[in-house]
């Protein structure tokens, strides 16, 4: 019974084995698509031997169709290269530990067209990152705020048309920033202006983009050692002589931006046909601009003036040389060099005119600056005594002229007869100004005078003084007592009127 029993059970269990091990192995074939899945998502484990090199701190993972970033990287990781794969996004989870010395991350040609907000929280001592030749379009705000280490960042040869004005922002050691080969329409003037920009910026490429204006004078006033390093020829400038005058004015002063693409700084003419032509040709064709050229300083006597020692490089060693190539001294009170490396004169004098040197050294450049002193033998304040009294002139000679007019063509007419009237006056006041001899006042005629008159009416007349009509003819009438005799009642006046004798050729007999 109980062998039998035995020889029952064994092929019983061996069947059901047979069954378990089927159904783990369906169990497992299931399970497999969802793991590759996962780890193409999460990416694969490094492997330092069949898909990237690793070599002391660096882990080179360059050409191997990655698409996502390998796990489990070394603490120690001080490079890391990804370039030319696969690797589309990067997301905030890329890499869960904190990467305290990784300061190279090199991302260039894959693709990448995503950077998550997060990317870099575990990567924040990078000092230099290659996102170069992607597929990026848009930097979104404070997108590389926590990479407050970073001093160089690579972004030239994407599709790039917006910046946030923000998104720089924290990147305080940032020295070179590459913007070359997009589709940017704005300078960003944020990032070199006064109050904005980021101290430690030294080189600026916003070349070879859709940039159809500058902002001129604000880029004028930079100090030398950021012009040296703002390059931003091969964009679609639209020509003017303002835009010749900065370019020519930079390269006079030898700086790379544009000594070095001298060729490259090209400009559009208005037009329909668009055409390109050098900048620096602004002045022999199209604009006819005024030519450049290095100005000398000009003053006067006992004026201060500030000679600025502009370098190509900042914070050079700087010393100054006086006219005649006399070393200054510190026994010197009127040349001192300021705090900024600037040489202040003054109250100037004569002799202070001449060439000064400043002589500006560091470990990678030395460089020689000429500024040309002109004093001229005269003050401000003498300028303006001489201004004031010239205009006091030009105003006299103006009031002068005001006042002949006046009495030339605005003065009463005083004439016995004025133009346009006639000949005869109804006023007795206007008839005695152009007699010479007038009758005395009216009266009544009695028998008597009749019969004294031998059959003539009787006339009373009155000779005036001799006096008097000089008096007349050379002057205004004066107001005396024979005009008060005028100033009687209005019928009688018109009735002497029309009995007067109003020259002295008159045909009546005169009595006396």
């Amino acid at each position: 019974m109980m062998g039998g029993s035995f020889g029952v059970s064994q092929p019983a269990t061996a069947a059901a084995l047979r069954r378990r091990s089927v159904i783990a192995v369906l169990h497992l074939t299931l399970l497999l698509p969802t793991v590759g899945v996962s780890g193409q998502s999460v990416g694969s484990p490094l492997d330092c031997h069949k898909t990237c090199v690793c070599a002391s701190n660096i882990v080179s993972c360059s050409k191997m169709n990655l698409t996502n970033v390998p796990l489990a990287l070394p603490k120690y990781t001080a490079v890391l290269d990804l370039s030319f794969n696969s690797i589309t996004r990067l997301r905030a989870e890329w890499t869960p530990d904190h990467l305290s010395r990784l300061h190279s991350l090199l991302l260039s040609n894959n693709g990448l067209t995503f950077l998550s907000s997060e990317a870099f929280i575990y990567v924040t001592k990078l000092r230099y990152l290659d996102l170069s030749s992607n597929g990026l379009r848009i930097l979104d705000e404070f997108i590389f705020e926590p990479l407050e280490h970073l001093e160089v960042l690579l972004l030239y040869n994407n599709h790039i048309s917006q910046i946030d004005r923000t998104a720089f922002s924290g990147l305080d050691r940032l020295q070179r920033l590459y913007l070359s080969q997009n589709s940017i329409t704005r300078f960003p003037l944020e990032l070199v202006k006064e109050r904005s920009r980021l101290e430690t910026l030294k080189l600026l490429d916003v070349s070879s983009n859709r940039i159809k204006s500058l902002p001129l004078y604000e880029l004028q006033v930079l100090p030398a050692w950021i012009k040296n390093g703002l390059y931003f020829h091969n964009n679609s400038l639209s020509c003017s002589c303002d835009l010749y005058d900065m370019v020519a004015r930079w390269y006079l002063k030898e700086l790379s931006s544009a000594t070095d693409f001298k060729s490259s700084h090209t400009c559009v003419i208005p037009g329909q046909r668009k055409e390109k032509m050098a900048i620096l040709d602004l002045d022999k064709a199209y604009l006819n601009c005024s030519e450049v050229k290095t100005l000398d300083e000009e003053a006067y006597l006992e004026q201060f003036l500030v000679l600025d020692c502009d370098t190509r490089q900042r914070d050079m060693v700087k010393r100054w040389a006086l006219p005649g190539n006399i070393p200054l001294s510190p026994a010197n009170k009127t040349a001192v060099m300021r705090s900024d490396g600037n040489l202040q004169i003054g109250p100037l004098r004569l002799e202070d005119s001449g060439v000064y040197t400043c002589y500006a050294t560091s470990d990678s450049l030395n460089e020689t600056l000429y500024v040309t002193v002109v004093v001229f033998n005269a003050t401000t304040a003498g300028g303006l005594e001489n201004l004031k009294t010239a205009y006091t002139t030009l105003v006299a000679c103006l009031v002068s002229i005001v006042m002949v007019l006046i009495y030339l063509y605005l003065t009463p007419c005083r004439c016995a007869t004025c133009p346009g009237q006639g000949l005869e006056k109804s006023d007795a006041r206007e008839s005695l100004h152009s007699s010479t001899v007038s009758l005395s006042q009216a009266h009544e005629e009695t028998p008597q005078e009749k019969a004294e008159g031998g059959g003539f009416p009787y006339r009373h007349m009155a000779f005036r003084d001799p006096k008097d009509q000089m008096e007349q003819n050379g002057r205004l009438n004066p107001i005396g007592e024979e005009d008060e005799e005028w100033q009687g009642d209005s019928s009688e006046r018109r009735r002497s009127d029309a009995e007067s004798v109003s020259s002295v050729c008159s045909d009546t007999p005169m009595v006396v």
